[in-house]
C-alpha cells in the first residue's frame, strides 16, 4: 500500500499532470469568455444580416404533447423554451448552428493565441542570437591565412605580426 502511495505522488507531482491540470481550468475559464464573444459580438451580427434571426431559438416541433399544460395552446410554443416546457420533441437546429459557430470561433482564438505565443518565443531567441561573440581567429596581413587572434607570429609564413 505504502509502494502504491509513493507511486501515485509521484505520478500526481511529475510536471505534465499539474501542467494538465492547470490547463482544463484555465481552459473552461476561456470557454466562458469565447461564449460571451460568440453571444454578445457575433451573434447580433449574424442575426443582422439574416434578418434578426436568432439561431440559438430556430427550432423544428418534430411532435407535440398528447397533452398540453393548462391555458397553452400549439400557437403559444413559438419559442424553444415555450416548446421544451410544454413537452414538445423538438429538433433544435439553432442551439447545433450557435455550437458549431462556439467551436470554430474558440479553435481561431486558440489558434491565434498561440501563433502569438509562438512569435513572441521567437523574438526571445532572435535577441539571444543577436549577441555577436567576439571573433577567435584573424587574418594574417602577409599571406592572408587565418590564425588565432592571439597568435604574435603567423603559423603559416611566420612573419611578425604587429598589434
Amino acid at each position: 500500500m505504502k509502494k502504491f502511495l509513493n507511486e501515485f505522488k509521484e505520478f500526481a507531482l511529475r510536471g505534465n499532470v499539474i501542467d494538465l491540470a492547470v490547463g482544463v481550468i484555465i481552459g473552461g475559464a476561456f470557454q466562458t469568455i469565447v461564449k460571451s464573444l460568440v453571444d454578445d459580438l457575433f451573434m447580433p451580427f449574424i442575426g443582422l444580416a439574416t434578418g434578426g434571426i436568432n439561431f440559438t431559438d430556430q427550432f423544428v416541433i418534430l411532435k407535440y404533447p398528447e397533452v398540453l399544460p393548462e391555458g397553452v395552446t400549439a400557437a403559444d410554443l413559438i419559442t424553444l423554451t415555450a416548446a421544451k416546457d410544454a413537452g414538445a420533441t423538438v429538433f433544435a437546429y439553432g442551439s447545433f448552428i450557435t455550437a458549431v459557430l462556439n467551436f470554430v470561433i474558440m479553435t481561431i482564438v486558440i489558434f491565434l493565441f498561440i501563433k502569438l505565443i509562438n512569435n513572441l518565443h521567437k523574438i526571445g531567441k532572435k535577441a539571444d542570437e543577436v549577441q555577436i561573440e567576439a571573433p577567435t581567429t584573424k587574418i594574417c596581413p602577409f599571406c592572408k591565412s587565418e590564425i588565432a587572434i592571439e597568435a604574435t607570429r603567423c603559423a603559416h609564413c611566420t612573419s611578425e605580426l604587429k598589434e
